[in-house]
């Protein structure tokens, strides 16, 4: 018999912590910056990551993040909309432009959802961000915590 899953909390509010820090080296004026787009480009492909403000209250601000292909434009990457938590520091992946997540589905299920489904959006969306930090070409100056190699 499965065992049930149970998500690690403290592994997904670590996530969350450090996606929060990633989030506001990219948007160092998160209170009055409204967008802002990273050109990422390697030898196969161009593409550009965009970070807007869809909404600001005191405690949270709601983010929408999307990536851009001009080589494969068919090959979409997810939109996810983040949403920050000030008072807490952490950013959490709250929907995609398909839909909104649970902390845990059962498994199996007829949508065929992992039942660590948001746990991975989360985990994706701190990657996206650290290779925005990495390889992100802005005409504005990131400010790295770590030396880039």
């Amino acid at each position: 018999m499965r065992r049930k899953y149970v998500p690690d909390l403290t592994r997904q509010m670590s996530i969350c912590e450090a996606n929060y820090a990633r989030v506001n080296k990219l948007m160092p004026d998160l209170e009055h910056q409204d967008a802002r787009e990273f050109s990422i480009s390697s030898q196969e492909q161009q593409s550009a990551v965009r970070i807007e403000v869809m909404e600001r209250f005191t405690y949270t601000t709601t983010l929408r993040v999307s990536q851009s292909s001009a080589v494969t434009p068919w090959l979409d990457a997810p939109t996810l909309l983040v949403r920050l938590y000030h008072d807490a520091g952490m950013a959490e992946v709250i929907h995609t432009e398909r839909r909104q997540f649970s902390g845990a589905y059962s498994y199996p299920n007829h949508q065929m959802f992992q039942p660590d489904e948001k746990a991975q959006l989360n985990h994706y969306l701190g990657e996206w961000l650290s290779h925005c930090l990495r390889y992100g070409q802005h005409h504005e100056p990131i400010y790295l915590a770590y030396p880039a190699s």
